[in-house]
């Protein structure tokens, strides 16, 4: 999967999705000082999925019909970092399948999923 890890996403999880074999790019492999909305078009040009706390994301794609790969919004907050790669890594196959053309919620609870608005 072609990933564009957010700012605010942990080196514990990018090194993971990495050893995956996933193509993984950092913010700090893109522009210096690239604004979201230059990540979300990033994303849409290059067709990569954006993990991140940041639920402005949500506003881009909604809102603003911007179309990345997919979103996942991690909505953990509160946990220590181990907690969250933990997390993350027992909900990966989950998001990895439903990631494509979607917009994830992560929460403590069930995987919340809802389709991008002509994905597909």
């Amino acid at each position: 999967m072609r990933v564009l890890a957010d700012e605010n996403i942990d080196a514990p999880i990018v090194s993971w999705l990495v050893a995956l074999g996933h193509d993984v790019l950092t913010v700090g492999a893109s522009p210096p000082g690239a604004s979201d909305e230059e990540l979300v078009a990033i994303a849409e040009r290059d067709q990569r999925v954006i993990p991140t706390f940041d639920r402005d994301f949500g506003e881009f794609v909604f809102r603003h019909r911007a179309r990345p790969a997919g979103v996942v919004y991690l909505r953990l907050s509160g946990l220590a970092p181990a907690d969250l790669l933990a997390k993350f890594q027992a909900a990966w196959s989950a998001i990895e399948s439903r990631a494509i053309g979607s917009f994830v919620v992560v929460t403590a609870g069930p995987i919340r999923v809802r389709p991008l608005a002509g994905a597909g």
